[in-house]
């Protein structure tokens, strides 16, 4: 329960903001066992599924369609790229970072059946893949 003294109440939110602070810093400069070139985040995707095609969704703003490659590996569609910081990232003060930035891949398990990759486009800031039900 909050407690009704402001002063009790503003120092216990200080503390907490301290503790994330702290978290965040061993979080940045932790040893990383990682592979440079290995996946740092999955894009979110939306997907959607008629008889005859999958339309998949991909939420990757500011990455050029022409810098992700997205193939169908066995039972899997695999999309793999890399969002870079925007080049005035390089010549300012970074105040806040919320978009993932770095290699990412995400592997999406395909229903039954085999698929092609039909369409490719981008709508809005999503990649949108359309793959073909062959066969």
């Amino acid at each position: 329960m909050r407690s009704r003294d402001p002063n009790q109440w503003m120092w216990a939110e200080a503390l907490k903001l301290l503790d994330e602070a702290n978290r965040l810093q061993r979080r940045f400069f932790e040893v990383s066992v990682r592979s440079v070139a290995a996946p740092q985040w999955e894009p979110p995707v939306d997907i959607f599924e008629s008889d005859e095609e999958l339309w998949l969704f991909y939420a990757l703003p500011g990455v050029a369609p022409e810098q992700v490659e997205a193939a169908v590996e066995g039972a899997e569609l695999v999309v793999r790229g890399e969002r870079l910081l925007p080049p005035v990232a390089h010549t300012t003060t970074i105040r806040r970072l919320e978009l993932p930035h770095g290699r990412f891949e995400r592997r999406i398990a395909l229903p039954a059946g085999r698929f092609e990759l039909s369409t490719r486009q981008t709508d809005r800031g999503c990649l949108v893949l359309g793959l073909r039900r062959i066969a």
